[in-house]
């Protein structure tokens, strides 16, 4: 009897340590795959503002920057493929 209560007790923890593991598997696979997968922000790039010597305001309409929040300058200055007009 004793042997047999060592059996069961073995094939239980065998289960659970499989169920840790495939469940830890499972968890580190689904965060991995949210941070791979959720946009980023656009932001303004420092080379631009270096390049032209305005300030990121004359064409973002937030200071962080956005592609879809310019100004009509930016607007214009994408345009010009990102040139200021002479």
């Amino acid at each position: 009897m004793v042997c047999n209560r060592n059996l069961w007790t073995s094939n239980v923890l065998g289960m659970a340590t499989r169920c840790l593991v495939v469940g830890a598997g499972a968890a580190i696979l689904a965060a991995s795959t949210i941070a791979l997968v959720t946009p980023k922000p656009v932001l303004a790039s420092p080379a631009f503002t270096a390049q032209t010597k305005l300030p990121c305001t004359r064409c973002h309409t937030a200071p962080a920057g956005g592609a879809d929040k310019l100004t009509d300058f930016g607007k214009a200055f994408k345009a010009n493929g990102n040139k200021l007009k002479q």
